[in-house]
């Protein structure tokens, strides 16, 4: 079997990204759905309760096959990342 090589291009208007202060997982039967979210206002109290507010700023829905790799993705990257800060590392 041939090589393969993948070559990622991102259309321009995507490469400066955007920021999310957390991220909510699910799963359908078909994909696993991550919500990249971000704090839309200050926190609020309501009776005893904080009450924080967020939007969604990219939904992404990757298949089952794919969960594994990225979970592989980001442990390399976290691992490379904490060699780069180790004042950081929680």
């Amino acid at each position: 079997m041939p090589e393969q090589q993948l070559q990622v291009r991102i259309r321009e208007e995507l490469a400066g990204g955007n920021f999310a202060d957390f991220i909510r997982a699910w799963h359908t039967d078909e994909a696993f759905v991550l919500d990249f979210a971000a704090f839309s206002e200050p926190p609020r109290m309501e009776d005893d309760t904080v009450i924080r507010e967020a939007t969604v700023v990219s939904r992404v829905r990757i298949p089952p096959s794919q969960v594994f790799e990225l979970m592989k993705a980001l442990e390399q990257q976290l691992s490379a990342w904490e060699k780069e800060h180790p004042e950081r590392k929680s």
